[in-house]
């Protein structure tokens, strides 16, 4: 057990023969009671310190492994919202590989059906043209025959339409018409 400043201070010594003088004894153990006081102090106030150290240490080592959970946990959730962010990617590249080829289907079966109508086109064409040359033959033939030349000699004598009646007339003229 270690001296208290009151057993220095308690402490009497024996006296013999030529013993120490006992004012300076006494002043020196005054002065160690002082010294050892101050240690006593010096010693309390150290462990208080430290105390008071030891606590923020615990304090702030709680933080330290708070703030490691908290990484990583962090660092989980980030790892997750990649690995999402990759799947939704793969996902959306998917569905745009999709698209794209049903994009490039449909434009491909639009072009082959407009291929074929323009060939239909084509043989309409074809046959619209062969038909026309057909038709402008035919009236040049028309326009080329002596009928046209008979027309334009035919004479009709005046003197008969004006003494027909106008029935008769449109029947005459219907009749030559159908000679044309």
């Amino acid at each position: 057990m270690p001296l208290s400043p009151l057993d220095i201070h308690n402490k009497e010594f024996s006296r013999g023969f030529r013993g120490y003088e006992e004012d300076e004894v006494n002043e020196f153990l005054d002065q160690i009671i002082k010294d050892y006081e101050q240690l006593i102090k010096e010693k309390k106030r150290l462990e208080e310190t430290l105390s008071s150290r030891d606590d923020r240490l615990g304090h702030f080592t709680n933080i330290e492994e708070t703030l490691n959970k908290s990484l990583i946990v962090a660092q989980e959730a980030a790892n997750q919202v990649i690995d999402n962010a990759d799947k939704e990617a793969k996902l959306i590249v998917r569905e745009a590989e999709k698209d794209a080829d049903r994009i490039l289907s449909d434009s491909l079966s639009k072009a082959r059906k407009i291929a074929i109508e323009i060939e239909d086109l084509k043989r309409q064409s074809k046959v619209f043209r062969e038909r026309l040359r057909l038709l402008v033959e035919t009236q040049m033939d028309l326009i080329k025959s002596d009928d046209w030349k008979q027309l334009m000699e035919y004479e009709v004598d005046a003197t008969e339409l004006k003494s027909a009646e106008p029935e008769k007339l449109e029947v005459v003229e219907e009749n030559d018409i159908e000679k044309l």
